[in-house]
């Protein structure tokens, strides 16, 4: 199998776009979550997305195998909710490792199916998605008492641990910690990688790091600036950083254009489809999202490029068509400087 590194030194690599937008496409119902194995759980199961991997694992295949057609060669996996900390929200936390496992062979079958179907040899991989958990590190959720945390940083880890093992053995080929907006709690992911990969032995795998930039401060969440951001996580040596998520393109463009000149490593970029309309949905159209990605790709900012909310399959397709033809960035040799 060919080297996620070998490809990104030859080209730009396209990821997929958003899952929860064409899961909502199938405007499933309550029953459908449950499927027949938790048709009796306690809890509603109605937007745990990640479940479906169990109980509707071929609407899953099916969403992996359309962005596979549209020309992503990164697809990720369904979880980006899937460890014991967010699952909780359902009284799931014991299916944790399930679920991983589950959501890496759904995202296996469709690169095995779009394959057979299509005879396309492009090397194709599986990023294992990590979230950025419903809980903080960094901040209180009591304004009365800013010192408490919900969680502490040897929970997140271990959770992150679970996980990780989970998707490893599920048969991904690089793990995506994305959607940081407290990078405390990225940090909790990067160990619990490390940790598994020591404690394991197994071969390491690459790991990409995504960002979110939450306003036109740009700072995340926890009120690092990107420099910074950059900065806290480049220990982990990377495969790429990047941003995704909370901005549309054209409010990302001067963020990527800074990372572009500061990290060491590849960069990656999957903005929404635009800012968010009154009513919450995503307006912008598959031709002016790739409009935006391509000038970034002429530029020299981008290797990775893709979607997050509100992107679909034409969003990626028209990227995919814009970007194949433009050389990927140049890994910049940053000079260290006191």
């Amino acid at each position: 199998m060919s080297n996620i590194r070998e490809e990104l030194s030859k080209r730009i690599l396209v990821i997929d776009g958003a899952m929860g937008t064409m899961i909502q496409r199938h405007k499933l119902e309550e029953a459908d979550y449950r499927g027949e194995r938790f048709k009796d759980w306690p809890s509603d199961l109605k937007g745990n997305n990640d479940l479906l991997c169990l109980t509707q694992p071929h609407i899953i295949v099916g969403i992996h195998k359309q962005y596979l057609q549209a020309g992503a060669d990164i697809i990720e996996t369904n979880t980006f909710n899937c460890q014991v900390v967010s699952l909780a929200d359902y009284g799931m936390e014991a299916l944790a490792h399930e679920l991983n496992v589950a959501a890496a062979k759904c995202a296996r079958q469709a690169i095995e199916e779009y394959r057979a179907e299509t005879g396309d040899t492009t090397p194709k991989f599986v990023a294992g998605a990590i979230g950025p958990m419903n809980k903080t590190l960094s901040l209180s959720p009591d304004v009365n008492n800013p010192g408490y945390r919900a969680l502490s940083f040897d929970e997140a880890m271990e959770a992150y641990y679970t996980q990780v093992q989970a998707l490893v053995e599920g048969g991904v080929d690089l793990l995506l910690i994305e959607t940081i907006f407290d990078t405390l709690n990225a940090k909790a992911a990067i160990v619990a990688v490390k940790k598994y990969f020591r404690d394991s032995g197994k071969p390491e795998l690459p790991i990409s790091i995504s960002g979110t930039i939450t306003d036109a401060s740009g700072r995340t969440l926890s009120g690092q600036t990107l420099e910074a951001f950059y900065t806290s996580v480049a220990h982990a040596r990377p495969l790429s950083v990047g941003l995704n998520c909370a901005l549309g393109a054209q409010e990302m463009r001067s963020h990527i254009e800074e990372l572009s000149q500061i990290a060491s490593c590849y960069t990656s970029a999957y903005p929404n489809a635009g800012l968010p309309n009154a009513m919450g949905e995503y307006d912008e159209q598959p031709h002016e999202t790739a409009h935006f990605i391509e000038e970034w790709a002429k530029e020299g900012y981008v290797n990775i490029v893709g979607g997050c909310c509100g992107t679909t399959p034409d969003h990626i397709r028209h990227i995919a068509q814009h970007v194949k033809s433009l050389k990927p960035r140049a890994v910049p040799v940053v000079e260290k400087a006191l």
